[in-house]
């Protein structure tokens, strides 16, 4: 065992002479070899044979396809000093291929990671609520127009969602038990966005668009028909969705009427008085609203401190005029009366709205309340020739006569007692009764001539 030793060191030196003498031939100086060994020795014989066994055991693991180790105490052998020894001058050879259970071991684990990324872009709610609608209507492309998902899915995602859900079964898996875990108030507000399906749009079609229902209407309507409709649906919901129907008349007893055929083309004038004011629906403004309900409070909570009070101002306007003044003279056509001033109508037209230095109007309405909303040329009020007072607006605001909104363009005829509410300001138009009939008389004399 001495003399294997021996020969091995000569070898060394032998090789470490031949690799310094090619070194200097090239011209370059040799990396200089470091050792994790501490101390350079020789081995003992003890030593010897715990390396052979350690050398031995790595040859039985390096078989079962695991890289094999070395022990602290063992030293390489010739072969791998001479593929050390020849690193520097050549390039290091590709590494082998990984075995296949490896390869199959990366496969596996990337799997998951695809699914899991497809099923963050469709959340849960998403996946439930494609399955309501398709189960609804039985036509991706109307749950594609009709549902809003969390994100804006293409037509293609939609399908493609759809096939995954039905034929893959990792996917339809991961959705099974992500849906699963949602919360039942989730799933309850999910599956109240369901679309509403051909027969349950054909029964609430049948309910008649001049009748009135209730919610108790559409209630019994839920208990006659429990199969039709679908499980998540309420009276409320239906009730929503008849109107939205009336709206855009797809009721069994409602007609579009076509368009008059022939050169006459109508003018907007012809066309209002077309209109059907009783089917026309207002169009709620929660803005709108808010702020007349606030003005409202507002102005009832100043009426109770003025009746309080109203005893002592009527005491204090009889001792000063000794009467109250009429509301019409011999020369005021109509008088717009609001709760503090009163305006006189004394030519057969005027204009409302609010004054500033550029604009100087007839009726200045900022004198009777907070008039910052009202547009400068408001409206207009004209009598005719017939005695009929017509009140057209002018401004952005609806003018509301007795509740009916009478929008920006349109006219409306005035009529004694009527109600003018413009931007939460009210008042009263009242009219000269006596003076009317005798501007009807002079008319109805001219009229024949």
């Amino acid at each position: 065992m001495a003399s294997g030793t021996a020969s091995r060191s000569e070898d060394e030196e032998s090789l470490a002479g031949q690799k310094r003498a090619s070194s200097q031939a090239l011209g370059t100086i040799p990396k200089r070899r470091s050792s994790s060994r501490f101390i350079k020795r020789k081995k003992f014989d003890d030593e010897l044979v715990e390396s052979s066994l350690a050398k031995s055991s790595t040859r039985a693991k390096g078989a079962s396809g695991v890289e094999p180790g070395r022990c602290s105490g063992s030293e390489p052998s010739s072969s791998e000093k001479k593929k050390v020894s020849k690193t520097p001058s050549t390039p290091v050879p590709p590494s082998p291929a990984p075995a296949p259970g490896l390869t199959k071991r990366v496969k596996k684990s990337k799997q998951p990671l695809q699914v899991t990324k497809d099923l963050g872009r469709w959340k849960p709610a998403d996946d439930l609520l494609l399955i309501s609608a398709v189960l609804q209507t039985n036509d991706l492309t109307s749950v594609h127009l009709g549902v809003k998902f969390s994100c804006r899915f293409t037509l293609r995602e939609v399908q493609e969602r759809w096939y995954a859900l039905l034929y893959d079964p990792v996917i339809s898996k991961l959705a099974c038990q992500a849906m699963r875990q949602l919360h039942p108030e989730a799933i309850a507000a999910i599956q109240s966005k369901a679309l509403f399906s051909k027969a349950e749009e054909q029964l609430l079609s049948k309910v008649g668009s001049t009748s009135q229902p209730t919610l108790e209407t559409f209630q019994d309507l839920l208990h006659r028909h429990p199969d039709a409709f679908y499980l998540a649906r309420t009276a409320k919901a239906l009730q929503a969705h008849w109107q939205l129907m009336k709206q855009y008349y797809l009721l069994e007893d409602q007609t579009v009427q076509p368009l008059p055929k022939g050169d006459q083309v109508l003018n907007f004038s012809d066309a209002e008085d077309l209109i059907d004011d009783s089917k026309l629906k207002d169009m709620r403004d929660e803005v709108l609203e808010h702020e007349l309900t606030v003005a409202d409070r507002r102005q009832k909570r100043e009426i109770r401190q003025l009746e309080q009070e109203l005893h002592k101002w009527q005491v204090l306007v009889d001792s000063i005029t000794g009467m109250s003044s009429p509301d019409f003279d011999n020369q005021t056509l109509a008088v717009l009366r609001g709760r503090m001033v009163r305006y006189l109508m004394r030519s057969r037209e005027i204009t409302l709205g609010r004054a500033t230095k550029d604009n100087q109007i007839d009726v200045d309405l900022s004198l009777e309340g907070p008039a910052w909303k009202i547009s400068r040329k408001q409206g207009v009020i004209k009598l005719k020739n017939n005695g009929d007072f017509f009140i057209a607006n002018e401004g952005r605001r609806p003018i509301y006569i007795d509740g009916r909104p009478v929008l920006c363009g349109s006219k409306w005829r005035l009529s004694n007692n009527s109600v003018v509410e413009i931007a939460s300001l009210r008042f009263v138009f009242l009219i000269n009764q006596d003076l009317i009939a005798l501007i009807r008389a002079e008319a109805a004399k001219i009229t024949p001539q």
